[in-house]
């Protein structure tokens, strides 16, 4: 979760910084629409917003006491669960000790899940910054110490960090799978194999976690090409722009595009880069506060606070 919210707040800084400098936007990996730096770091950072809700979800899911359900059908000693709930933190208990032994193998797929939406997220990023950084793109510069050369050619800066960081990702978006695989079909009780579960399970946490730092790093020192719009070749991907211009002036829409659609194909068309686009989430209002207060307020519903002050307690 704080590595997220880190990557998370690398992202909005760059959003704002860099929130007039316009991009293409693609379709198809064709040139589509005008685009933003402002836009493209802060569509991840929603990103991250919506997976922190996985996040929530996957730690409410396991915060419960699953204490005295012993093998899985509980005991005839005269346990207190409420007791052992409150003194380490749980938000609540496995009621029902069969239950108790039946989220084993559930839980960490579930876990999987959230970790496996943030690593989509991470995954996407890496493969966009990879694509931008080179040559023909040259959108963005990535930190030299972040970068490889080649045996043989020279002239080579490799995006080695954000390739592995987009292959780790794509091998972590396939956790939850594994883990359904393991328990698939196994009938209610203990059977050792859940045991291997934690083969897989358990290395993913730093393995994202690493990816998490990287990303962040990265981001912090990304260097961005201000003048991508310089070069004439992007001019097209302002033809809607001229579009609604003149349907808002009255041509109908369908007459507009055949006009401007027959200028680009002749070589007439002149973009005009001056655009204005005030809609809520648009280059021109990204909302990034409003984004940042979706975050804030799903990281202060986790309340960590609670097992740090149960924690406490018992050790004093």
């Amino acid at each position: 979760v704080e590595r997220v919210d880190a990557l998370f707040r690398e992202l909005q800084k760059k959003s704002e910084q860099y929130k007039n400098v316009l991009m293409p936007g693609y379709t198809h990996l064709q040139i589509a629409m005008p685009s933003s730096f402002g836009l493209w770091f802060g569509a991840h950072a929603e990103s991250l917003a919506d997976d922190m809700l996985f996040l929530q979800a996957a730690y409410r899911l396991t915060n419960r006491n699953p204490l005295g359900s012993a093998a899985g059908y509980g005991s005839s000693f005269p346990l207190n669960r409420e007791m052992t709930t409150r003194l380490l933190g749980f938000d609540s208990m496995d009621y029902n000790v069969v239950y108790a032994q039946m989220g084993r193998g559930k839980m960490e797929r579930n876990v999987a899940f959230a970790l496996a939406s943030v690593a989509g997220t991470v995954s996407k990023l890496a493969f966009d910054a990879c694509l931008f950084n080179s040559q023909n793109f040259a959108f963005v510069k990535l930190p030299k110490e972040c970068t490889t050369g080649s045996s043989i050619m020279p002239h080579k800066k490799n995006p080695d960090v954000f390739e592995l960081i987009r292959a780790k990702s794509n091998k972590l978006q396939s956790l939850p799978t594994q883990i359904q695989l393991i328990m698939n079909n196994l009938p209610t009780g203990y059977f050792r194999d859940l045991q291997i579960i934690k083969e897989v399970f358990l290395p993913a946490f730093a393995e994202l976690k690493d990816c998490l730092d990287m990303a962040a790093y990265i981001i912090e020192r990304i260097e961005v090409n201000e003048h991508i719009l310089d070069n004439p070749m992007y001019d097209p991907m302002f033809s809607v722009e001229e579009v609604n211009r003149l349907a808002a002036a009255g041509t109908p829409f369908r007459d507009a595009y055949k006009q401007v659609g027959l200028e680009i194909e002749n070589g007439t068309f002149h973009a005009d880069h001056n655009i204005h686009h005030t809609h809520e989430g648009s280059m021109g209002n990204l909302c990034n506060d409003r984004i940042a207060a979706l975050m804030d307020q799903t990281l202060a519903e986790f309340h960590f606070e609670r097992v740090d002050e149960a924690e406490k307690a018992l050790l004093s």
